[in-house]
């Protein structure tokens, strides 16, 4: 009797199957339902019940990817710290040569705002306003993570001061300018949500709506004095 050959294996790895190829895209998704849910609610009124079934998931789900929900919150700022990175580093790349430092100053706030303020931007404020709810060394984490990121701004504000428009220390200075640029999240409405009220009510006392653009320009003047 002939015996059957043996089916021929593949080399390489093992091909995986479709739920190992979809953790990638999974674990994504959980993070991106974090952040949101994070940023509207609050990192304590979530719970990782509510993120798994934004994302169609089963409760226990998350835990597959994540050790615990301070886990899951870290994930949330160490990517919008990535983010917020690669937007920056494009923003850079994109300046043209010879640029003042003055517009240069202006490109990053103008990322900045971005980051803070526009599209996809849940997870740069979680970070603000989660900050107490991770532990210690994972607050180093993000610590190292942001000292990069501001890193950036550092030889812009030196050639600034040595020019005169920037009065304060560079250090200082850049402290100074990241917490009011990102304390813009408590207050800035965008000119969209205008509502059209009756005539007869008064006004409220708000923020002026504005543009980013506004924003950038408004904290330049702030921040600088004119060329000499």
């Amino acid at each position: 009797m002939t015996e059957l050959a043996e089916p021929k294996r593949a080399r390489g790895r093992p091909r995986k199957t479709e739920g190992e190829r979809d953790d990638g895209n999974r674990r994504q998704a959980l993070i991106s339902a974090a952040a949101q849910l994070f940023h509207r609610q609050g990192y304590d009124a979530t719970s990782t019940r509510e993120i798994a079934s934004l994302v169609g998931m089963q409760p226990g789900s998350p835990f597959y990817h994540f050790g615990n929900k301070q886990d899951l919150l870290l994930a949330v700022m160490v990517e919008g710290m990535k983010q917020a990175s690669q937007r920056q580093a494009a923003a850079i790349a994109s300046l043209a040569n010879g640029l003042s430092p003055r517009e240069q100053l202006r490109a990053l706030i103008r990322n900045q705002f971005d980051v803070l303020l526009g599209p996809d931007s849940d997870f740069i404020p979680v970070m603000l306003y989660e900050w107490r709810s991770l532990s210690l060394a994972q607050r180093q984490t993000i610590t190292q993570i942001k000292d990069g990121y501001e890193a950036a701004w550092t030889p812009v504000l030196q050639a600034l001061h040595a020019s005169g428009q920037l009065q304060a220390p560079v250090l200082l200075a850049r402290l100074m300018i990241f917490g009011a640029l990102n304390w813009a999240v408590q207050w800035y409405q965008p000119p969209a949500a205008r509502a059209v009220k009756p005539a007869a009510q008064k006004p409220l006392k708000s923020p002026p709506r504005a543009s980013l653009d506004d924003l950038t320009d408004a904290a330049l003047a702030l921040f600088l004095r004119d060329p000499i």
